[in-house]
């Protein structure tokens, strides 16, 4: 199930980007962005406010374009 991939891509990561999260899933930010307020309700991931850095922290985003979210649910594997 998709939504189990992105629980344990943000996981790993702990923070990501939107187009870092659609690439690594293969789908469309759209697609991603529906998945993501889903696992946001159920407290497991936050967005992050505009100017926040991703986990790479390369500094090569503009951070007032990008949007980033944080993982906040069980570092163990919880199913969504």
């Amino acid at each position: 199930m998709i939504l189990s991939r992105l629980s344990d891509y943000l996981r790993e990561r702990r923070r990501a980007s939107l187009a870092d999260l659609a690439l690594g899933l293969h789908a469309s930010p759209d697609a991603v962005e529906a998945m993501l307020a889903t696992l946001e309700r159920k407290g497991r991931v936050r967005r992050l406010p505009p100017g926040s850095s991703c986990a790479s922290r390369c500094g090569k985003c503009n951070p007032g374009t990008i949007q980033i979210y944080e993982w906040c649910g069980s570092t163990q594997t919880d199913r969504p």
